[in-house]
């Protein structure tokens, strides 16, 4: 098999050869090119014959000369297409540029190594990055491609209308979310709640890129909000979200407990906490992502009556959480982002 050919686009020298230590490690990857600033990325596609041109770009967004965003679209304007990658910090003003640099058409963002999390020695860091640098080169854009290529799934069998719909999803799943919410109707008939497993910071700035898309209204949750049709929240960065019954209503709780799944915020408690709320009246979705997180909930959901329905294989940066619900026989329907959205909204009703 052919490695994958990467570059790495960042102004330190030592963060360039650490990452290439951690991506070589692996012989389905190759570095073909180290540069410092957006210029020299663009140079290094020019002038590199296509055969040795890279097909991920690793890129940082703020260096000298030329900064990643400055660069990004001219990146992303080459031919054959590269799959960019940018490398985020783990602040308020770098989730804000990412979910920038998502919106110019990066694929995804890796957080950068920090010394107080272990540096690129850390093991979460490494599985994270060989993940996605692998998986978006295997799926290339699929999943930020338009939707009018992807083809509706069958409308199930009826079943009991749900009160809730549920999504979870973790690596890869910012674009992914963005595909499915952006074909549900303005007017959603019910109340949709979301987990993606992302740090505290980045999922107020996700919420409010998923507000723009024209589908349901977006915000991160606080706590104590009523769900109502036509709302959809979002899992804040480190606390899980549960939800309560409150009489007629369903209420959003805030919990600090343990991570399950190595994760906080996770789809597992959530689901939990729905079917206390609602009984089997919950329709869930798994989105892409590492690990098994969602599958203990989507067993939940289904033995009380409830429906899941998880993303394909073929369009899955990575098929961990999806795959693990369709391989216990949990999924009724397994598609793309824009098939199921629009498969939910066929469904569900809703004007847009």
């Amino acid at each position: 098999m052919t490695p994958l050919r990467v570059m790495l686009c960042d102004d330190s020298v030592a963060v360039r050869g650490a990452l290439s230590r951690v991506l070589e490690a692996d012989p389905a990857i190759r570095v073909v090119a180290r540069v410092g600033n957006g210029q020299e990325a663009l140079r290094a596609l020019e002038s590199a014959p296509e055969a040795e041109r890279a097909q991920i770009v690793l890129l940082d967004l703020e260096m000298p000369v030329m900064d990643g965003m400055t660069a990004l679209p001219m990146i992303l304007r080459r031919e054959p297409r590269p799959v960019v990658i940018v490398a985020s910090a783990l602040t308020q003003t770098g989730a804000a540029a990412t979910m920038a640099a998502l919106r110019a058409g990066a694929s995804d963002y890796v957080p950068k190594p920090t010394a107080s999390r272990g540096g690129v020695a850390d093991p979460a860091f490494r599985e994270e990055l060989l993940a996605k640098v692998k998986g978006w080169a295997r799926v290339g854009h699929a999943a930020a491609r338009p939707a009018a290529a992807a083809r509706p799934l069958p409308r199930p069998a009826a079943d009991a209308a749900p009160r809730v719909l549920c999504i979870g999803s973790s690596t890869g799943g910012p674009q992914a979310l963005a595909a499915l919410v952006r074909r549900l109707p303005r007017a959603l008939p019910v109340p949709l709640v979301m987990v993606q497993h992302m740090p505290p910071g980045f999922t107020a700035m996700l919420a409010q890129h998923l507000d723009t898309l024209g589908g349901p209204q977006v915000a991160e949750a606080r706590g104590g909000e009523v769900l109502r049709p036509g709302t959809a929240l979002l899992a804040p960065g480190d606390r899980h979200l549960l939800i309560r019954a409150d009489g007629e209503r369903l209420v959003t709780e805030l919990s600090d407990a343990a991570p399950e799944n190595f994760c906080r915020p996770a789809v597992d408690p959530t689901l939990r906490s729905l079917i206390a709320a609602c009984g089997g009246r919950v329709h869930a979705v798994i989105l892409t992502g590492m690990g098994q997180d969602g599958l203990g909930g989507c067993r939940d959901v289904v033995a009380a009556g409830g429906t899941v329905w998880a993303q394909d294989e073929a369009s899955s940066v990575v098929w961990g959480m999806p795959g693990a619900v369709c391989r216990a026989g949990l999924a009724a329907e397994r598609g793309t982002p824009e098939a199921l959205g629009d498969a939910l909204a066929a469904r569900l009703g809703g004007n847009r």
